[in-house]
């Protein structure tokens, strides 16, 4: 009913009362959590930590800071709280800043109900054209978020203390919506000092006059806490305006680290390690391919390009650090899939002279071909699953995947030795 109200007359018949928008999100979040329904869809692990405290910062009317490192879904999260909105909204047209029918505070608006009463058109905004949302970064003006004066209106001939002659910035145009912005210890003290007196009091200066705008917001900031990155901080009047500060983290378990991986896989471009199966196997003729732990040399270079590391004492180059990660993951790994004293026979026939050598350009046929004739290692291959569970075919290039990974997993058990020829390892004794 209420979508069908066309003029502000219409909208009083119809029973729609006004509210804010951190009440209307307290509302809508009670509504979910009666129902049992969770506010953040796809985002895994947080569920005991940083969930609950977003709900409560909503449920006291209070804005908030997202405090944590690059990856923590903190803008992701923002945007999620979309959803808590009202489906729909009416707002006056012809008004700048999303007017509430009810209270007005753009001119353009008021000028409209002067005008027409309770003929004044009525527009419906839909819940995702209630959020913006801003990169700070150093060279951010005050005319960016807040507004400027334009000369266009002022060369029409209003004087420059006419609001009439602002144009709005980001922020007011956001009125009864959600405004996030993004790492905000990137923007400069003097316009968060701005940002802070459009929130608290409800007033800016530009160009000299100051502007009364009663805005209607829910504000909600992420940053990096400040042990690190040294770009910038939140003064500390603004830090206290946003009333909760929420601190995320990275996934405290493998299960829910392994899930996150399985969800996001659709939304990363494929790195180095992809392409180079694919080469290898058009290389080598094979129909199908799959990863070896030879191809984990091809992910450095991806890698390196997406962390940041912070050496205390230690020297050691980006690529090298990134290594012996890998190396510590494969480890772990090896560990958790299997046990070591079920290789013994396979350490025994490298003990008897077996040197295998692998790489890129070693056809999985002869990993198949170890996998039969070197005593115990066919069946730690099927107790990787690396057979086809119905009628145990061999799929050659899983078997060669599964193989290296033995083959690494012993090397860094310390029960045979590796070394590099080129592009080529040779395992043995």
């Amino acid at each position: 009913m209420n979508q069908r109200a066309t003029t502000l007359g219409e909208l009083r018949d119809s029973g729609w009362q006004s509210r804010s928008v951190k009440a209307e999100l307290r509302a809508n979040l009670l509504a979910r959590l009666a129902d049992g329904r969770g506010i953040m869809p796809g985002i895994i692990g947080f569920e005991e930590t940083v969930v609950p405290a977003i709900e409560n910062a909503i449920l006291a009317g209070q804005d908030l800071v997202f405090l944590g490192e690059r990856g923590q879904a903190k803008t992701r999260m923002a945007r999620l709280l979309v959803d808590l909105l009202d489906e729909w909204l009416p707002v006056v047209r012809g008004g700048e800043l999303n007017d509430d029918p009810y209270a007005p505070i753009s001119p353009a608006a008021k000028a409209a109900i002067d005008e027409h009463g309770d003929e004044t058109p009525i527009d419906w905004l839909p819940r995702d054209r209630r959020y913006a949302e801003k990169l700070a970064t150093p060279d951010i003006t005050i005319a960016d978020l807040i507004g400027e004066v334009d000369p266009i209106r002022v060369a029409e001939g209003r004087y420059l203390s006419d609001e009439l002659t602002l144009h709005y910035g980001l922020i007011p145009r956001t009125n009864r919506g959600i405004f996030a912005i993004n790492e905000l210890p990137d923007l400069a003290e003097r316009i968060q000092v701005g940002l802070l007196n459009i929130l608290e009091e409800r007033d800016v200066q530009i160009r000299g006059f100051t502007v009364r705008l009663p805005l209607d917001l829910f504000v909600v900031a992420s940053a990096n806490p400040e042990d690190y990155t040294s770009r910038g901080r939140i003064i500390t009047p603004l830090k206290d305006r946003l009333g909760t500060q929420v601190r995320t983290h990275y996934p405290r378990t493998l299960d829910h680290e392994l899930a996150i991986v399985h969800q996001e896989k659709q939304r990363f471009e494929p790195g180095e390690g992809e392409p180079a199966v694919l080469r290898r196997a058009v290389r080598l003729g094979e129909s199908v391919g799959a990863p070896r732990i030879s191809d984990l040399g091809a992910v450095i270079a991806s890698t390196v390009g997406k962390i940041e590391l912070e050496s205390v004492g230690d020297e050691a180059p980006e690529e090298r650090v990134v290594e012996r990660l890998i190396t510590k993951a494969l480890f772990a790994t090896f560990g958790r899939q299997v046990a070591i004293d079920d290789l013994d026979d396979v350490v025994l026939a490298f003990e008897d002279g077996l040197v295998v050598e692998t790489g890129d350009r070693v056809p999985s046929r002869d990993y198949v071909r170890w996998a039969h004739e070197v005593p115990g290692l066919l069946d730690a291959v099927r107790r990787l699953d690396a057979f086809d569970v119905t009628d145990g075919a061999e799929e050659p290039a899983v078997v060669a995947s599964a193989v290296e990974f033995l083959l690494e997993g012993l090397h860094l058990s310390r029960r045979i030795n590796k070394d590099r020829s080129g592009a080529a390892v040779v395992y043995r004794r």
